[in-house]
């Protein structure tokens, strides 16, 4: 039997998630693998978060509350935004298919750096619509580069800060004049999943530029910083004129009630996000150091992640780690063939992973 497929559909690549430990279980035979390759948080969920998905566990024959209410108000009293300015979504990838299908038709284009996160790619081409990679600029988003690309049929503009997968940052004046020097009708989407993590106070954050009513959808998620991957729980601030249009587009109860109520319990455990964030600080440091004493090259990270550049093939290192029970990411097939990323863990994960790194190395 055959089905009529558009082109444009065939020609798209599945997302391919980080190797869960389940898989390196049955394919090794190892069963204290630790993962690193995916950017979740070790210190598991907020318990906060545990509790309240134990609440409302005994009301699952219930639909979700399809607004989101209560997490809605909840981030808008945290950001200082109103309700209006926000859409949940299934993960904050939910909400990047939602504006390619909103703002992108056939012919139009859509600028991203290269590498970045695959979603944007997938969102764009399932649109018909075209999009056009700038490659980094030392491992950072070369903002020039895109401003230059910028052309009659650009509708969106995707920048994500700290940078995914080098952990980079934009700066706020830069950000500013790129901003300033968009086209009207240019929608700029700052994805801030690794928001939380970052050091530098000269960071822009997209909530001053849609308090400022600038044309900015800023993108953020739990998965991370909140520990709450599995939920599939992130949210998008906006132009309430955009988040109008965006929930005409919105499935039905795209979020699930647990996920909901996992949020609001986690925004309101900041000991745990403030916990986590000093992990990962403490632990980054550890990793520069130690990288450092080997001669080992890496990129310094804004993020939960580090980008190390091991001067072989990637790939080859992946798999040697896998063997020692560690999951990285290769950096291969984003443009970085002697490059893996790893995810900020404990500290004694970070301890086994330089130990194996050592001897693949």
């Amino acid at each position: 039997m055959k089905v009529s497929v558009p082109d444009h559909i065939m020609s798209l690549k599945p997302y391919v998630p980080g190797k869960p430990l389940e898989e390196l279980k049955r394919q090794y035979g190892i069963d204290d693998a630790i993962k690193l390759a995916s950017n979740e948080n070790p210190l598991g969920p907020s318990p906060a978060a545990v509790r309240a998905i134990e609440a409302v566990g005994r009301k699952l024959h219930r639909y979700p509350n399809g607004a989101g209410y209560d997490l809605a108000e909840a981030l808008a009293a945290r950001l200082g935004v109103q309700p209006g300015n926000i859409v949940l979504g299934n993960g904050s990838d939910d909400i990047i298919v939602m504006l390619a299908r909103v703002l992108l038709q056939p012919g139009d284009e859509a600028i991203l750096p290269r590498p970045s996160f695959l979603m944007y790619e997938l969102a764009v081409r399932a649109c018909a619509a075209t999009p056009v990679e700038i490659p980094l600029k030392s491992y950072a988003v070369d903002l020039e580069a895109m401003l230059a690309r910028v052309g009659p049929a650009t509708r969106l503009v995707f920048v994500n800060n700290p940078h995914n997968p080098t952990g980079t940052l934009v700066s706020r004046p830069a950000l500013d004049n790129f901003i300033d020097a968009l086209p009207t009708g240019v929608v700029l989407v700052l994805d801030e999943a690794y928001i939380e993590f970052v050091r530098d106070a000269n960071c822009p954050h997209s909530i001053d530029y849609v308090k400022a009513d600038k044309i900015v959808i800023g993108l953020r998620t739990f998965s991370k910083a909140y520990g709450l991957a599995g939920l599939r729980i992130g949210y998008g601030v906006m132009p309430a004129f955009l988040a109008e249009i965006l929930h005409r587009v919105r499935p039905p109860f795209n979020v699930n009630s647990l996920a909901q109520a996992a949020a609001v319990a986690a925004l309101e455990d900041e000991r745990f996000l403030e916990d986590t964030v000093q992990l990962v600080h403490n632990e980054l440091d550890f990793l520069y150091t130690t990288l450092d004493g080997l001669g080992i090259d890496y990129v310094k990270s804004q993020a939960n992640f580090v980008l190390i550049r091991v001067g072989k093939n990637a790939d080859e290192i992946f798999e040697n780690l896998l063997r020692q029970g560690i999951i990285v990411r290769s950096m291969n097939s984003y443009g970085y063939p002697d490059c893996i990323r790893v995810t900020v863990g404990l500290h004694d994960e970070n301890v086994r992973f330089i130990k194996a790194l050592k001897q693949v190395l």
